[in-house]
């Protein structure tokens, strides 16, 4: 039980850092999107979608880490 605790305090911190990256992501390329015109809109709207959908994967596999034991992934290189 206790175990099961710690691994929950140690999720918390790679979800808050994904969601806050992921609204840098869609307020820059928000702000830089009203600003031009033309093809480059949906290019730049492409990208925060692609970099979220990378960060959300990065933040599950971390999470899996530490499901399965593996708080301290540096030790290993």
């Amino acid at each position: 039980m206790i175990k099961l605790k710690v691994h929950k305090k140690k999720m918390i911190v790679p979800i808050v850092v994904s969601v806050i990256v992921i609204l840098y992501y869609m307020v820059y390329f928000g702000f830089l999107i009203t600003m031009l015109d033309g093809l480059w809109k949906y290019i730049l709207g492409v990208i925060p979608f692609v970099l979220s959908i990378i960060m959300v994967k990065v933040c599950r596999e971390r999470i899996n880490e530490i499901k399965g034991g593996e708080e301290d992934d540096l030790s290993k290189y």
